[in-house]
């Protein structure tokens, strides 16, 4: 139900003379923010137009979410237009992108041309110089809280572990992938740059949506959300050639200092592995606090990633290996009892 406050204030908004034809909820996020799509005839226009109406709760970062918009949009990234706000009631009016995420584009024949365009967001994302943004820093306190939501939701509340023996391994991982974090380039990050953030508008060009929680922070992060997307799986050998061609035009626009390749692809598969360890700890904390069951339905993908990504370096590296072991030996027998687990094979690509 739309709010009566709401509604009259978006018809306020709207250019003179205009009048409402229909306003209606539409899909959301994640987020307890609500988004309405308002279909409104102008003065002397024959065809009607349609905005996005927002309601977004003082909680949801609304301040970040304008300046980081305008930020993108210095640059040239394709980010929604701000009609109006009020930041008081926090309502917004913001340009309609359309429906169609990336994810609803993408097979095997569409796949690198548009990988290609977001790799070009990417890239003019990351050359904005961090000192000139108020962005925060992804600190190690930071990537710390979004580790700790794997055992606190997904081990403890969604699987039901009780034990403490992966407590010594866990720590152990997580100074290591912390370590990883800090040793990369720092720049603007997304933070969830993925298929479902991602619009496909004008049928040619990328839309950038969700960039409220940016912060300045790992170079491989945002191509670990892209091309490790937990809601669609690409081969790694494409992957990797995407990741090549991606640090290729990052030291070529010298946004960081010529790095060995297997260093590069090392920095982003740890980052993998810590953004899927907390990924499954939001998701688990969607499904049973805020009754978001759906997200349980991509668990299986991102266990695999993050089984994939332990499985390579676990000869190499001590506390990856023991994290592998207890991976192997604790966690992935209660995740095979669940009602929403599956075996997902990463070298296929999922439809």
């Amino acid at each position: 139900m739309t709010p009566p406050l709401f509604r009259d204030w978006l018809a306020r908004k709207l250019p003179g003379g205009s009048s409402v034809e229909s306003l209606g909820l539409i899909a959301g996020d994640a987020s307890p923010r609500q988004y309405f799509r308002l279909v409104f005839r102008a003065a002397a226009e024959s065809l009607p137009q349609t905005r996005i109406g927002v309601v977004s709760p003082a909680s949801e970062k609304n301040d970040e979410f304008i300046a980081v918009r305008a930020l993108l949009e210095s640059v040239a990234i394709r980010v929604p237009k701000l009609y109006a706000l009020d930041l008081e009631q926090g309502f917004l009016m913001l340009e309609d992108l359309g429906d169609t995420l990336l994810l609803s584009v993408l097979n095997d024949n569409t796949r690198d041309e548009w990988y290609r365009r977001g790799m070009e967001v990417l890239l003019k994302q990351v050359a904005i110089q961090p000192s000139t943004t108020s962005l925060p820093e992804y600190s190690r306190s930071l990537l710390q809280q979004e580790l700790d939501l794997f055992p606190a939701w997904f081990l403890q509340k969604l699987l039901g572990y009780e034990g403490t023996g992966i407590n010594t391994a866990f720590a152990a991982l997580s100074s290591c992938l912390l370590k990883n974090a800090q040793e990369q380039p720092q720049v603007v990050v997304h933070r969830d740059f993925h298929s479902r953030n991602l619009m496909c508008v004008d049928s040619d060009q990328l839309g950038v949506i969700d960039f409220q929680d940016a912060v300045i922070g790992p170079v491989t992060y945002d191509a670990v959300s892209l091309l490790k997307d937990c809601y669609i799986h690409w081969p790694r050998q494409v992957q990797c050639e995407w990741l090549a061609r991606f640090q290729q035009e990052l030291e070529k626009q010298g946004t960081i200092a010529p790095v060995d390749p297997r260093v590069f692809v090392k920095w982003y598969d740890l980052m993998g592995i810590q953004r899927h360890l907390k990924v499954l700890g939001i998701f688990a904390r969607l499904a049973l606090r805020d009754a978001k069951p759906g997200y349980l339905e991509d668990l299986p993908l991102v266990l695999a990633y993050l089984e994939d990504a332990l499985r390579r370096y676990s000869q190499s590296d001590a506390a990856l290996g023991q994290f592998q072991a207890c991976f192997e030996d604790k966690i992935l027998p209660l995740c095979r009892r669940q009602s929403w687990y599956r075996t997902v094979v990463l070298e296929a690509a999922t439809p």
